[in-house]
């Protein structure tokens, strides 16, 4: 049997961290065809893990770097 993934839709701030409710930016894909949502930083906490039962993991954190430096030229 093969196994296709679609391509991952981004998130979006309607999607959740599923341990504390924070703006989501990892989507962890499980085998069981499944999915886990976490904030950047349960993303990191638990990424050794994430990567022992995960089929793919889409990490959007490089995203907080973009936000942040945006919103610092805008203060200029």
């Amino acid at each position: 049997m093969t196994t296709v993934l679609t391509p991952a839709s981004p998130l979006t701030a309607a999607d959740r961290c599923d341990r504390c409710g924070a703006q989501a930016y990892l989507r962890v894909v499980l085998a069981s065809g499944g999915e886990l949502l976490f904030c950047a930083h349960h993303g990191r906490k638990f990424e050794p893990e994430l990567k022992k039962i995960a089929v793919e993991i889409q990490d959007e954190s490089g995203r907080l770097a973009t936000t942040a430096a945006s919103a610092t030229s805008d203060e200029r």
